[in-house]
């Protein structure tokens, strides 16, 4: 059931930020259809999900993406392209619809819940921290990020993480502008050109005592 710790450290050896797709070759349907399910069991603050994962196949989508991405050929040449997106607000509407969901999947009252509800009520909504909700929702996709990069790697399906992008011409393309939902980040998915000259790079990174302490 569990990976091996080999495999397991194997997969970010074998990653890197690709930056040339074999715009050829796709991600098969099951593949894909793991590497979703991986995205909706991401962990998240409270359990609230304040996310959406735009999966963007469609070309013409995609070339119209493009010069806003600093005409980076990764939107338009990896297999799949996913714009993460985070929430704008956090409402006692969000609140409620989790706190039925949880009650929902485990078969209790959501009166059990009735303190858990008033945690996020008082730290998201009515605290400091509803001030800078956007900031924590894009905290929170960043996880979904991270877990789609490592899962991908376990996969062998090559990833890139893009900033390099507008987000508010990405809004205005995919018509999010008065949604509940905007661009946060971007990941393009997909297998390695050939002709990638990153692909053979050492990786860098600095060495496990620069960068772990234990007390």
């Amino acid at each position: 059931m569990f990976a091996s710790s080999e495999t397991l450290l194997n997969a970010p050896w074998w990653r890197y930020a690709t930056k040339a797709f074999d715009a050829e070759r796709q991600i098969d349907t099951a593949t894909w259809a793991s590497l979703e399910q991986a995205l909706v069991l991401t962990a998240s603050s409270y359990g609230l999900q304040p996310w959406k994962f735009l999966v963007i196949t469609d070309a013409a989508i995609r070339a119209e993406l493009r010069p806003h991405s600093w005409n980076q050929s990764q939107i338009t040449d990896c297999s799949h392209l996913v714009v993460l997106l985070k929430k704008r607000t956090i409402t006692a509407a969000d609140a409620d619809r989790l706190i039925h969901t949880i009650a929902t999947t485990r078969g209790i009252d959501t009166s059990v819940l009735d303190g858990y509800r008033q945690m996020i009520q008082v730290d998201l909504i009515d605290g400091p921290r509803s001030q800078i909700i956007q900031q924590w929702a894009a905290n929170q996709v960043y996880i979904a990020l991270g877990n789609l990069l490592t899962s991908a790697a376990l996969l062998g399906v090559d990833t890139c993480a893009i900033e390099g992008f507008s987000p508010a011409d990405y809004d205005s393309i995919l018509d999010l502008e008065s949604d509940d939902y905007q661009s946060c980040v971007v990941c393009a998915c997909g297998y390695r050109s050939t002709d990638d000259k990153y692909a053979s790079l050492a990786k860098v990174r600095y060495t496990a005592t620069d960068l772990i302490e234990r007390r």
